[in-house]
């Protein structure tokens, strides 16, 4: 892929002596305004509220050189410049899902896919199908279960598992990645039987008669994930340039990543250093990694491989998920009496760990779903308010699924960023009121009420927990609906956002969230060149033929790195 940066202004002492002060000046200002490329002829959606739709788009080292009128871009262009004629086309600025783990999706490419799946048994029948294809003692691995999809919707057991796969270790994890089912073979390599304690934040589920039915809960999770081999650093570096190409077919040019592991930041650092992975990566390293301070005092990186890599902050985990029924509710889940979920981290040890993170100035990112848990996280907020008295850190809480009324306020209040994902309305609404109940349900995915209250809310996915497609994260935002357009009119529908806050989420707000609004989010002067070409006008198409909208083309730093078969370009 084509880095292109800004030429030296002065190529040494002898032009310097041809020219004058101003013949320099006028060279200079020529020079860092060249045009690479020409956008012209389209509808452009700047989102630059000083001139908000643009005909044309000029481009030079990768950056914005200016949004405005064809005829006039088409006056700075060289005989060298290439010209795209949009032909009418929509574009928006690059899409940015601001809550991802791009790493868990790109390795996940080799696990079997569940989602979707109707019953236990077809989940069972798939396993079967990938072991007659493996060695005896492979691992089998798979994600997207979710036994609120099926029609017997409990947690599913080992034994019906182990039918088909006595010789074969298999490990499940739950769509929500909150909960996993192993086999008998998994659970003898982990060390797990009846004696087996519950680790700190985590719940292994037994049986009637004491023994491990299977379920790993939370942290209990960890007790076999990390028995399962990697993949090498080689086969890591293929998958994450795949997952890359696939993300800029779906329209993302950025992706803030949810938690990553120093190995895994020093893979993404070895392959921007090839040039070979062709997409932004913003990063919070996970809270429990060992060289966390020295990750840290490294810095931001705020520019590493133009910038296409920078460390943003540090995430944190208080609870669980509410498909799990280990996110930690105020009162007991509605649907399973004597349970209010699980702290997977103490509130005192989350205080100490983010001040400490302060005052090496990053942020934290504190992954919240139940009411119990948010309140937990903005009551040691508040606290870290107090003690370093800096109101520009940004932390952020990722999800804020089910608020108490009262502590929606207090978002605002405390500076707290609530980083949100509208796919996952959309997907919980079937069975979330039986979790809830008819009144906690009001303060769940609260987004209205949040905007009002004060807050710029970055869209994310949470993918591969949800699809990498950001057009369904803004279809759910407008909509509350599912697929099919139910239910009619929207489910609590007075939570909805508009489109123009839709877009703004996945752009805008998913810049500021991480300080990068001076040159990510719109289309204006100086401004990173990422963009994407819609086959729609997406602003002003009916809301239900959003998912149908093709992408034509994603554009990073000036240049197509997609093209779909129709582009044209």
């Amino acid at each position: 892929m084509n880095r292109s940066v800004l030429v030296p202004l002065c190529a040494g002492f002898v032009l310097f002596s041809l020219f004058s002060a101003s013949a320099m000046a006028e060279s200079a200002r020529k020079e860092q305004n060249r045009v690479d490329s020409i956008f012209f002829n389209g509808k452009i959606y700047t989102m630059n509220e000083k001139r908000p739709i643009a005909e044309a788009i000029a481009i030079g080292g990768g950056r914005v050189i200016a949004a405005g009128g064809t005829e006039e871009l088409m006056s700075l262009c060289g005989a060298e410049s290439k010209k795209y004629d949009l032909k009418g086309l929509t574009v928006i600025p690059g899409l940015v899902d601001a809550h991802a783990h791009f790493n868990g999706y790109a390795l996940g490419r080799s696990s079997v896919d569940l989602n979707g799946t109707a019953s236990f048994a077809e989940v069972t029948s798939m396993v079967a199908v990938r072991i007659g294809e493996m060695a005896e003692g492979e691992w089998v691995k798979g994600r997207g279960w979710d036994q609120n999809d099926w029609k017997v919707s409990k947690y599913p057991e080992k034994e019906e598992l182990d039918k088909v796969s006595a010789d074969n270790p298999v490990f499940l994890v739950r769509v929500c990645g909150h909960a996993a089912l192993a086999n008998s073979a998994a659970l003898e390599l982990a060390g797990i039987d009846r004696n087996t304690p519950d680790p700190p934040g985590g719940r292994v589920v037994r049986s009637d008669c004491g023994e491990p039915s299977g379920i790993l809960i939370d942290e209990a999770i960890e007790l076999v994930r990390e028995k399962i081999p990697s993949p090498s650093r080689d086969e890591k570096k293929r998958l994450y340039t795949a997952a890359a190409g696939e993300c800029l077919a779906a329209g993302l040019t950025g992706i803030h990543e949810m938690g990553i592991s120093e190995e895994t930041g020093s893979i993404y650092r070895e392959l921007y250093s090839e040039g070979s992975l062709p997409i932004r990566l913003t990063v919070y390293y996970l809270h429990n990694e060992k060289n966390l301070e020295r990750l840290l005092g490294e810095g931001r990186m705020r520019g590493f491989a133009d910038n296409h890599f920078e460390v943003a902050g540090v995430k944190f985990f208080i609870d669980g998920s509410l498909g799990a029924r280990s996110a930690a509710l105020l009162d007991d889940y509605s649907d399973d009496p004597g349970n209010r979920g699980i702290l997977v981290m103490e509130p005192d040890e989350l205080y100490r760990q983010v001040l400490k993170c302060h005052r090496m100035g990053f942020p934290a990112a504190i992954h919240a779903i139940g009411d119990r848990g948010n309140r937990i996280v903005l009551d040691q907020l508040e606290k870290t308010r107090s003690a370093d008295g800096d109101y520009e850190m940004r932390d952020r809480i990722e999800h804020a699924q089910i608020l108490s009324p009262g502590d929606i306020g207090r978002f605002h209040e405390l500076g707290v960023i609530p980083s949100m994902q509208f796919t996952h309305c959309t997907s919980d609404m079937p069975w979330v009121e039986k979790r809830l109940g008819p009144d906690r349900i009001k303060g769940a995915y609260a987004w209205r009420s949040l905007v009002l209250s004060g807050c710029r809310i970055p869209g994310g996915s949470d993918f591969p927990v949800e699809s990498i497609d950001p057009l369904l994260g803004i279809y759910a935002a407008v909509t509350r609906m599912d697929l099919e357009g139910n239910p009619a009119g929207g489910w609590n529908s007075g939570e909805r956002l508009n489109i123009d806050e839709a877009v703004k989420a996945f752009t805008l707000d998913a810049a500021w969230a991480v300080h990068q609004e001076a040159d990510r989010g719109s289309l204006e002067e100086g401004k990173l060149a990422d963009f994407v070409i819609l086959s729609d006008d997406i602003m002003n198409i009916p809301h239900g033929d959003i998912p149908a909208i093709d992408i034509i083309a994603t554009i990073l730093g000036g240049d197509i790195v997609y093209r779909s078969n129709s582009s044209g370009f």
